[in-house]
């Protein structure tokens, strides 16, 4: 293999770094598939010189469409060996997003599937992609096609040559796209030192070694899902990739097979964990720590992951696209700081500012401000919105993220979430977070899941509206949860209206779905 230059460091040299140094060790579990670190950077060598040979260039965007497979992770790699851009598409992507998308970053090449193929055959033909790289089985009517590679066809010879760098740390390597629910998908450009700075940080928190197995339930479209996958190659630990939490009963057998000592979740996994009758059949010992991200863990819910989980860290995490991570809360902080989202990560300074930009002091809400070598460069080709969402920060010259996103921070400079901006609900000339309410109603015994939002009210302005879902087994009325809700909450937040539905809509990352509910 050709010398590795370690004065510049590029986010793929972490695989680089860790099949010359762990060549045999079993990077990868997927779909009873065991693949070493040698296997996977030899395949993603050939990979990249494949589309090289097809001219993705230097800054070129390449779309990976897929599943949690072994392909996928082998994809992204490529991709950054090729110096190209990558952004990893969720396979439930519908073919109208995947036209848009392919409109908006102009790839110059589609890696994907051919399960796929209803998704991506019509979107492929656009003129800025240049060549399709399929995995699986495609049938004869596709032969001939000269736009398309079979993944099978990649040459062999090309898998001990790394491919020449021609980028440099400031270049992009990723755009991810942010998931439009309020809006057009942006694509939030981060590069190699982006992503590099994120992964060091987090690594160093979590205390992450090459000795880890985790567990990536999470698409790897979605950053949180994504940068399991880049931690684990960093450290040269083992990473047990599933492509759902859908069937839990499995997932906690593999876990228990695997050894899995780090779990990255979602609320919405530790809520469907909670409610399962049998967890105390598995031996979960070996788990280490435990994180969450996408909201403050409910205080029921943490007793629960802690009966669970036993000697385990637990942290509460917090953070967005634009920025992968903001904040972490110090395990020894969940019971001292409830509700709390933590500290800024290592190498993140911020701060709360007013409406006109000031900051304020402790404990009033304002909008989070992020400065680090996180933070994004901006959304793809959208300048408006990349310079609503990037400003002037303290020294000149920089830009700071302003994240859209309510928050107060405690004297101790603990951060508490308050809501999205665009989220707040305005009743009876009041400013009510659907958060708070939504984390009384989860600890209420008996709740799986809530969302609250706002609906018309010709005399409030807007009437608070709970949807909520129960535990199997459980019965509670309207009145039950009113009556919590009375003894928690100022009068202007208590819901008018309680819904019990029997499941809440989710993105493909786990969150509840607040489109489409009134």
């Amino acid at each position: 293999m050709q010398a590795i230059h370690d004065a510049v460091p590029l986010l793929h040299d972490y695989l680089s770094h860790s099949a010359r140094r762990l060549g045999d060790k079993v990077a990868l579990v997927c779909m009873k598939r065991r693949v070493t670190y040698r296997e996977i950077e030899e395949s993603a060598n050939a990979l990249a010189h494949a589309l090289i040979g097809r001219g993705v260039g230097h800054g070129d965007r390449v779309i990976v469409l897929a599943d949690n497979t072994v392909e996928t992770v082998i994809a992204f790699w490529a991709v950054l060996k090729a110096s190209a851009v990558v952004s990893i598409v969720n396979p439930s992507t519908k073919r109208e997003k995947l036209q848009y998308l392919i409109d908006d970053c102009r790839p110059a090449a589609l890696i994907t599937e051919a399960r796929l193929r209803d998704v991506w055959l019509l979107p492929s033909q656009s003129r800025h992609v240049r060549t399709v790289i399929v995995s699986g089985d495609l049938g004869d009517e596709m032969a001939g096609n000269a736009r398309l590679l079979r993944w099978d066809a990649l040459a062999p010879g090309a898998r001990n040559v790394i491919p020449a760098r021609r980028n440099i740390d400031i270049d992009l390597a990723a755009i991810i796209y942010t998931s439009g629910s309020t809006g057009e998908p942006k694509g939030v450009m981060l590069t190699h030192r982006n992503m590099l700075t994120a992964a060091t940080s987090i690594a160093q928190y979590l205390e992450v070694t090459e000795d880890e197995v985790i567990l990536n339930v999470l698409p790897l479209s979605f950053d949180y899902g994504l940068y399991q996958m880049i931690m684990a190659f960093r450290e040269g630990a083992r990473l047990v990739l599933e492509s759902s939490f859908a069937f839990p009963a499995q997932t906690l057998r593999l876990m228990v097979e695997e050894g899995v000592t780090g779990f990255p979740g979602v609320p919405t996994i530790f809520a469907t964990l909670a409610e399962m009758k049998s967890l105390k059949d598995y031996d979960l010992s070996r788990i280490r720590y435990v994180t969450n991200t996408a909201a403050a863990l409910p205080a029921r819910h943490i007793v629960a992951l802690k009966e669970l989980f036993a000697g385990a860290r637990i942290f509460s995490m917090y953070g967005l696209t634009e920025c992968k991570r903001c904040t972490y809360l110090p395990p020894q902080d969940l019971e001292r700081k409830p509700g709390s989202v933590g500290i800024p990560i290592p190498n993140t300074e911020m701060w709360i500012v007013d409406e006109t930009g000031r900051k304020v002091p402790p404990n009033t809400v304002g909008q989070l401000v992020i400065r680090g070598a996180t933070v994004m460069q901006g959304y793809w080709e959208k300048p408006e919105a990349t310079a609503a969402a990037l400003k002037p920060g303290p020294l000149s010259g920089e830009r700071v993220l302003y994240t859209g996103d309510y928050c107060r921070m405690d004297e101790e400079g603990y951060l508490y979430f308050v809501g999205r901006m665009d989220d707040i609900i305005k009743s009876r000339g009041e400013k009510v977070a659907p958060k708070e309410i939504e984390g009384v109603l989860s600890n209420i015994n008996g709740v799986k899941e809530a969302a609250v939002i706002g609906v018309p009210d010709p005399v409030l302005g807007q009437a608070i509206k709970a949807f909520v879902v129960l535990e199997r087994g459980v019965t509670l009325t309207e009145k039950d949860v009113q009556r919590y809700c009375q003894a928690r909450l100022e009068s202007y937040a208590l819901p008018k209206y309680i819904e019990f539905v029997s499941d809440l809509p989710k993105t493909s990352t786990g969150k509840i779905r607040k489109v489409g509910l009134s």
